[in-house]
């Protein structure tokens, strides 16, 4: 993996310890030669990564809409690309990517991931995708899948596509060693032929 997107808040959260672990997986990527792709914006846990890699002196690449670039991008990166909408974001992070890793974040990271699942599930990318749960911030959303699985709206293998990981070089290596599951969508639904 040369390349991996991370999607988190443009906020840095209340509680310290979100801002720590985004300077760390900055540092780790830094240190595996691993160059960051991302939202493009100077602030919150978007901003720490971003900073972090460049101050260890690695790649960093920002996408970001030119609705907002002009408040919050972040104007000392390796890249920066301004793009003319959010899913034209999205898009150039996930061709420019080769794994995708989420920390804490709002409405955005959440879409973010659940689409990076859902084309997963449907076939159309095998690229792995997982969460760095700090202080057990995506309890809730893990739960929710898990709760998929057993109503029966989500295939366990579907739901084990999320990887999931406390650290950054957890996450990582869970990212290095994801195998892509080979199996159809729909749950219950005989195949036609």
């Amino acid at each position: 993996m040369k390349r991996i997107c991370v999607n988190c808040g443009s906020s840095p959260g209340f509680d310290p310890v979100y801002m720590e672990v985004a300077e760390k997986l900055g540092s780790v990527l830094a240190k595996r030669n691993i160059e960051l792709v991302y939202g493009g914006a100077d602030v919150g846990l978007m901003g720490k990564v971003a900073d972090t890699v460049l101050q260890s002196d690695g790649n960093v690449i920002g996408i970001i809409p030119k609705s907002f670039a002009h408040k919050v991008s972040h104007q000392g990166l390796t890249e920066l690309h301004v793009v003319n909408s959010m899913h034209e974001r999205k898009m150039m992070m996930f061709e420019k990517s080769d794994g995708f890793i989420a920390l804490p974040g709002g409405f955005g990271t959440i879409e973010e991931v659940t689409e990076l699942l859902t084309w997963s599930q449907l076939g159309l990318s095998c690229k792995p995708c997982g969460i760095i749960n700090v202080n057990g911030y995506f309890d809730s959303l893990l739960s929710f899948f898990n709760g998929a699985v057993n109503e029966g709206f989500m295939k366990q293998e579907h739901r084990d596509m999320l990887l999931e990981d406390v650290s950054p070089e957890g996450i990582l290596d869970k990212l290095y060693n994801y195998k892509y599951p080979t199996i159809e969508k729909w749950v219950g639904v005989k195949t036609r032929t």
